[in-house]
């Protein structure tokens, strides 16, 4: 199963150069059940890492352009009153699809952004008083530009502890960025991706992953963790139940993409910054930004044993 694994992040690689390291978290967070929340400036490729995942796993793919007058129907859907039976038929938003790209999230007002609140955490919509499920799997990812750029609207605690992880993309390397001169530009999307695994393979990995052993050290390890962010004064609220249950799926599944069938610490580090930090906040920010730096501190300020 490692070696479908990395073929796959191979081939992701192939349009999104030098960044292994953020594809296998992408992966991870896709394979633990979870939403991935991608935060970067426009032009690093969060959008070809999105494509590039459905395409990897076959998955049925929508993508969704949030702007300013998003409305929540043009998501979920609307009833709409048919004169030759009579009757009102519902006709299903985007979000009905296995995978959902909600691209630049933050363009788009609060009313609209909670519009995914119930779908993400309960994989269903409730409209006009009736509950209707989404596809199995459903994923969300969400791409979103820094809060400092013009025309955001930061997304609120609530929207974010729904993600799993946030990661970035970053610039790539001299060495990737030369490759990425030297190609043509038509082979920069994911449109030219290889399957390389279908739903019943996600759902395998899913399963094996949860099968991941944890010892009682290491569940002391991420309980000493979120006792830190909610006692210390460093910051200004802890790791909700949700957060923490966050680190110890995230731990799980890199510890299956890893090899092991028992996770260690080293797990729980790798994750870390990209479950924790998007939830975290430090005392001192009056801004309400939340820090890239708290994961690092936590783990310099927890003892492992």
């Amino acid at each position: 199963m490692q070696q479908r694994i990395q073929a796959a992040v191979d081939e992701i690689g192939t349009v999104l150069l030098g960044k292994e390291q953020q594809i296998r978290l992408a992966l991870c967070c896709l394979i633990a059940g979870g939403h991935l929340l991608i935060e970067d400036l426009p032009g690093m490729g969060k959008t070809t890492l999105a494509h590039a995942l459905a395409r990897v796993f076959g998955l049925d793919f929508n993508r969704i352009q949030f702007t300013s007058d998003l409305l929540p129907a043009d998501i979920l859907g609307v009833s709409i009153f048919e004169q030759q039976s009579g009757a009102f038929t519902f006709h299903p938003g985007p979000i009905f699809r296995q995978m959902i790209l909600a691209d630049e999230i933050n363009r788009t007002t609060p009313k609209t952004q909670s519009a995914l609140l119930e779908a993400m955490e309960e994989g269903q919509v409730t409209v006009e008083g009736e509950t209707r499920p989404l596809p199995s799997p459903f994923f969300v990812i969400a791409t979103q530009n820094p809060v400092s750029l013009s025309g955001t609207f930061p997304l609120p605690e609530s929207q974010l502890d729904r993600f799993l992880m946030r990661i970035g993309i970053g610039y790539p390397d001299p060495k990737a960025e030369r490759a990425l001169l030297e190609r043509s530009a038509e082979f920069d999307r994911g449109d030219f991706i290889t399957q390389m695994m279908n739903v019943d393979d996600l759902v395998a990995m899913r399963s094996a992953a949860n099968r991941v052993s944890l010892s009682p050290l290491l569940l002391d390890y991420v309980q000493r963790i979120v006792a830190h962010t909610r006692d210390s004064e460093a910051f200004h609220f802890g790791l909700s139940p949700r957060g923490s249950i966050a680190v110890v799926r995230a731990a799980k599944t890199w510890a299956f993409l890893e090899g092991r069938e028992h996770a260690v610490p080293e797990d729980v580090q790798a994750i870390l910054p990209a479950v924790v930090e998007h939830r975290l906040r430090a005392s001192t920010d009056a801004e309400g930004r939340t820090g890239s730096a708290l994961a690092h501190r936590l783990m310099s300020e927890v003892d492992v044993f």
